[in-house]
């Protein structure tokens, strides 16, 4: 199982509206793809939120193979739609994990 985790800090003044989209239209977008078999949200905690809050959305799936295909066919349609949207008002890092056990 592989696991990629996409960690995002989010301004203040967008944040309800950020995880309301995230929820509702940017991972039912992702999972739509059918590359991924699950996923999590999560909100970091004791982090500095002064500027907003950090949320990790974990997507798991099956195989390697499966994220690579995520990756080459989608990965860049999906990280434009977040820009057209949101603009510069948040950061986002992304990390590639296997679940040893």
């Amino acid at each position: 199982m592989i696991i990629y985790n996409v960690t995002v800090k989010v301004e203040a003044g967008i944040a309800d509206a950020w995880l309301e989209w995230l929820l509702n239209e940017h991972i039912p977008d992702i999972m739509a793809t059918e590359c991924f078999s699950d996923y999590k949200v999560v909100r970091l905690l004791e982090v500095d939120d002064t500027e907003g809050p950090t949320y990790a959305i974990q997507y798991h799936a099956d195989s390697k193979a499966l994220y690579n295909h995520y990756i080459i066919k989608h990965a860049a349609d999906m990280r434009q739609k977040s820009f057209d949207k949101w603009g510069e008002r948040f950061i986002a890092f992304r990390s590639v994990m296997q679940i040893v056990k």
